[in-house]
């Protein structure tokens, strides 16, 4: 900013303050112009098309050169008054990324409309704040002057492309490289300052608001380390928002019309054709790789983690409990460890249209991108995380995100192998690592399903549905063969997901079906349940 002309700001000043008729006053003085701008009040209640207009600004340099320094002036004049407040502090370090001199100026548009919307709504709103940024963000996006930006910079997926960047942005916010912005600030402002130094009115502004700022900076060491794990979390919660508008854009079900569906297949059939086409995830060896655990030996230990009481007698605090597991679940386990997983992380969980969101099993973002990217994820699903085409068929995930300041107990370890009794010397070989998370049967986040007679003709159309308590009372009455008559009679799907914190279903790109399609009926038209559509959750 030392080296401009006079000329060159006077255009920013005009930019910035909207006075263009300053501009053109042959005896303006656009240095002294400049100090009269920052003097002014901050206003952080900006409406929409202010932050829409800084978001524009930012890919203006000078202009925005500008308005960055009046933001630290005004965030620092707020900190004169409270050196305490930690919501200012919060705002300072904001400015502060602003500066930073790696940040490209769209990354830095974006990031004002996000941040723009959390100074609104507070740190605790973070959440809510960044989903009502998302859509100001999109109509950024689509100027014309920012499309030929990203044209420029051959961006295709504008999304993925910010996601990388705002992370890049992420790994260098630490208060040494906030308070080296401070101090490039303040190195500007003198220089601004020495611009005025003959005109005593101007002087003394400068004097005043360079003192000011230094005055603050003395006490930045302390004020920015409070303010910075709040400040990560709120990024973590843009590039979380951003990741998600990805998946929506290329895996979201929009039409369940165009989901071509089989059901589930019978185990007997399954067998019958694993024995005939010897699929490459099936293994063929008689003794486990990966053995399961034995419940009787595990529980004891998972006793100290499920217990809701402690050696003593007390009550333990609800956070410390974990989830009490079935012995299939122990089972399917060949190492067990309870972990708490702390926010933001996001974890995957597999299945088709007939199976709850909520369910027991999941994994990781780790090996969910782990199996993306096999060469055939699909036949990695079923072979290393032990998985029975009779159990799911797949086609579809969900995701579950654990926000920032959330943390969840889970049972997590390594897949063991499964065998079959009526597949002789074949398995699923496991070694994968899976998560179980676990909610109480009466819990409101579980989500129900609906029981659809098997369509029949070539129009595959479902009939009325049987709601899951109408079911379960039929089920009271019925023995084992009627029950089992009217699960091959009748096919599940989910209704709705009731979870807060599960976004989908998304296409997992695998396709429906197992075997072509082999062993199954005609193809079912899914109705245009909720359950069935991407939803995402704030």
């Amino acid at each position: 900013m030392a080296n401009i002309n006079s000329a060159q700001m006077n255009d920013a000043l005009a930019w910035a303050t909207g006075d263009e008729h300053k501009e053109h006053e042959p005896s303006s003085n656009p240095f002294v112009w400049f100090w009269e701008a920052v003097e002014g009040d901050f206003n952080e209640d900006r409406s929409t098309s202010q932050i829409m207009m800084d978001a524009a600004i930012s890919m203006i340099p000078l202009v925005d050169q500008i308005c960055d320094i009046r933001d630290l002036i005004a965030n620092c004049r707020k900190l004169t008054k409270d050196a305490t407040d930690g919501v200012a502090w919060i705002g300072l370090s904001l400015t502060l990324i602003g500066l930073f001199p790696t940040l490209g100026s769209l990354v830095k548009g974006v990031l004002k409309i996000f941040f723009a919307f959390i100074r609104r709504t507070g740190a605790q709103k973070t959440s809510e704040a960044v989903d009502a940024a998302m859509t100001w963000v999109i109509n950024f996006l689509r100027r014309k002057d920012v499309q030929r930006y990203l044209a420029k910079l051959r961006v295709d997926e504008a999304f993925k492309w910010l996601s990388t960047e705002i992370k890049a942005v992420r790994s260098k916010v630490d208060v040494g490289q906030l308070l080296a912005a401070f101090d490039r600030a303040i190195n500007v402002l003198e220089t601004l300052a020495g611009k005025v130094s003959y005109l005593p009115a101007a002087a003394t502004k400068a004097k005043q608001a360079l003192q000011l700022v230094k005055q603050i900076r003395l006490k930045a060491d302390t004020g920015l380390d409070g303010a910075l794990k709040p400040v990560r979390d709120m990024i973590d919660t843009v590039m979380l928002r951003l990741e998600m508008e990805i998946m929506v854009k290329q895996r979201g079900i929009i039409d369940v019309r165009n989901v071509h569906y089989r059901g589930v297949i019978p185990e007997s059939t399954a067998v019958t054709l694993m024995q005939s086409t010897r699929p490459t995830w099936l293994t063929q060896s008689g003794t486990a790789i990966y053995p399961g655990l034995s419940p009787a030996r595990t529980r004891a230990a998972m006793q100290q983690h499920t217990s809701t009481r402690l050696p003593d007698g007390s009550r333990r605090n609800h956070k410390e409990i974990f989830p009490d597991l079935t012995n299939q679940n122990i089972e399917s386990f060949h190492t067990l460890a309870a972990v708490t997983v702390k926010g933001p992380a996001r974890m995957y969980r597999i299945l088709s249209p007939n199976s709850k969101a909520m369910g027991d099993c999941w994994v990781s973002e780790e090996v969910f991108n782990k199996l993306q990217n096999s060469p055939d994820p699909k036949a990695a699903w079923r072979k290393f995380l032990a998985v029975w085409p009779d159990w799911n068929v797949n086609g579809q995930f969900v995701i579950y995100d654990v926000k920032v300041g959330e943390s969840l107990n889970v049972w997590r370890g390594i897949a063991s192998s499964q065998t079959k009794g009526s597949l002789p010397g074949a398995q699923l070989e496991g070694g994968y690592e899976q998560i179980i998370i676990k909610l109480s049967k009466k819990d409101v986040r579980n989500e129900s399903l609906l029981w659809y007679p098997n369509p029949s003709g070539p129009s595959g159309k479902l009939g009325p549905p049987l709601t899951q308590e109408q079911v379960d009372t039929m089920m009271k009455g019925m023995d084992k063969a009627e029950r089992d008559a009217f699960f091959h009679t009748h096919i599940s799907m989910r209704n709705k997901i009731e979870h807060p914190n599960i976004s989908g279903p998304f296409d997992t790109g695998w396709g429906y079906e197992d075997f072509g399609g082999a062993g199954m009926s005609g193809r079912i038209g899914l109705p245009a349940l909720p359950g069935q559509v991407t939803s995402i959750r704030k």
